[in-house]
């Protein structure tokens, strides 16, 4: 039986960009015909044409494949995000975040509910892509600190990552929708930056009106 350990760089094979995505475009087939419990590498080297040894040296186990699948599948990048400001670069998340949620949000709640079962599971989701996305959130709220945007001291700084991932996957059980960009960018300027002392684009965009007693 092939290791069930994690490959190491040395024991990986060279694949091309294309057909990674082609092993990880098996993966997320599978997962939604039949569920994460009856996903099995023979059926994802079956399903993508390659034999079964070269899943194991490229990613070790099942749980770490499906979470490379997962994170290497999503069209955005967090980690690039950069605009000069705070609201700006939660905006461009929320885009981010918000952009493939009708096709991710299913599936994710599926493997959650998995993951509890599956320990195995359970981190090698939180590692590939929780902690990525909660750590470019909180490097831009670092960021936001050092340019003086955001007092360091502000008690909702460390929860703006939870926050935009918690709207993004609750808005279908509470309303029935998915919670799209449009959706996450209202989040963001409605809630969280409010939260953290600064305008909504609503608010910010209102005209300001004359104060009578000024003079003309």
């Amino acid at each position: 039986m092939p290791p069930q350990d994690s490959a190491t760089p040395s024991s990986r094979s060279k694949i091309t960009p294309e057909r990674e995505q082609e092993f990880y475009a098996a993966v997320l087939e599978l997962l939604r015909e039949g569920g994460y419990d009856a996903l099995t590498m023979e059926g994802v080297a079956s399903r993508s044409r390659c034999g079964k040894s070269t899943l194991y040296r490229q990613w070790g186990n099942k749980p770490q494949l499906v979470a490379c699948a997962l994170r290497g599948t999503r069209g955005g990048n967090l980690t690039s995000i950069d605009t000069g400001t705070l609201a700006g670069d939660l905006r461009e998340a929320a885009t981010s975040l918000g952009a493939h949620s009708g096709r991710d949000t299913p599936l994710m709640h599926a493997l959650s509910h998995a993951a509890l079962q599956n320990p195995e599971l359970l981190e090698a989701l939180r590692e590939g892509l929780v902690e990525p996305a909660v750590a470019a959130i909180d490097a831009m709220v670092a960021r936001a600190v050092t340019r003086g945007e955001v007092a360091a001291d502000n008690p909702a700084l460390e929860f703006v990552a939870p926050q935009l991932m918690i709207a993004m996957r609750i808005r279908p059980m509470l309303e029935g929708h998915y919670g799209d960009a449009e959706y996450l960018r209202r989040f963001v300027d409605g809630a969280v930056l409010p939260a953290l002392g600064l305008a909504g684009s609503r608010e910010r965009e209102l005209p300001k009106v004359p104060d009578p007693a000024s003079p003309v």
